[in-house]
């Protein structure tokens, strides 16, 4: 199932850190794609730049059980990333379930498997029937991120 995301900006400012970045709608290496670009600092406890979308518009959970994974269509500058999920079932900012990936400077299509999740200071197990939050981040290190995402799908094995 493809999604249609409405990405938005965030970084690490949000708790007093200094990174910096944008996100900019534009064709990225011959597709169209959301593209995240910025300066990771580890600075004033920082260390992040993000794009995220929830899945519904009032940021409620979406039942996404029936699918085995989500899949993103991504292009970059050969940096490893992390991929975030969210779920209702998570209360505080620094919760998720996360796995990373490497976005290779040709187009590459990546699966991650819901069950190849990882939580993070949670001690909930992945519920996809929970599903609320999508996040792809630049962070933990000072660099620059340059991550493209043309498509965002569920998909099933």
């Amino acid at each position: 199932m493809e999604l249609t995301p409405n990405w938005e900006f965030v970084a690490d400012g949000v708790m007093g850190g200094v990174s910096t970045g944008h996100l900019q709608q534009e064709i990225y290496r011959g597709r169209m794609a959301s593209v995240l670009r910025g300066d990771v600092s580890l600075d004033n406890n920082g260390g992040f730049v993000q794009i995220a979308f929830d899945l519904c518009a009032d940021a409620s959970g979406m039942d996404a059980s029936g699918w085995d994974g989500i899949e993103l269509d991504v292009s970059g500058n050969g940096e490893a990333y992390d991929l975030r999920l969210r779920t209702d079932q998570l209360t505080r900012a620094w919760q998720s379930f996360r796995t990373d990936f490497v976005a290779a400077p040709e187009w590459q299509s990546i699966r991650f498997p819901f069950d190849g999740m990882i939580p993070h200071r949670t001690e909930a197990a992945f519920d996809p029937a929970r599903l609320r939050r999508v996040g792809v981040l630049g962070i933990g290190r000072e660099f620059r991120a340059e991550v493209a995402v043309a498509a965002v799908r569920f998909y099933r094995t």
